[in-house]
């Protein structure tokens, strides 16, 4: 993927690691591969909590929750994160759409029924 062009990190966390030798420099939850981006993404259009938990259960609370603070902390790395994976998806002519969703999907962990929320 070559050089990481994100932001320098201003408050790291223990459970987000970025390493240029894993997902491309993309801050990502320690001892996995799930990008901070992608949790971010969901719990910023509503997902809740639990339901990321359910999605990733090997990740734990404190992991998630971690990720999601380090997102706080570092807006700018996860939005230029953000901006890189659209770009690199856009370049290699795959579908963007839902990138950036405006519009979250439920998932049916648990027994759940899908269903679109707003």
């Amino acid at each position: 993927m070559g050089k990481v062009d994100l932001p320098i990190v201003l408050i790291p966390h223990p459970h987000v690691r970025v390493d240029p030798n894993v997902l491309g420099g993309s801050p990502h939850v320690v001892g996995s591969r799930v990008p901070v981006r992608r949790l971010w993404t969901f719990f910023r259009n509503g997902t809740p909590v639990e339901t990321i938990l359910r999605r990733y259960p090997k990740l734990g609370p404190a992991k998630v929750f971690d990720a999601l603070a380090f997102a706080a902390d570092n807006p700018e790395v996860v939005e230029a994160d953000l901006e890189r994976e659209a770009t690199l998806l856009e370049k290699s002519g795959q579908k963007t759409e839902g990138v950036r969703p405006t519009k979250q999907i439920d998932l049916p962990f648990n027994g759940d029924s899908p269903k679109s929320s707003s």
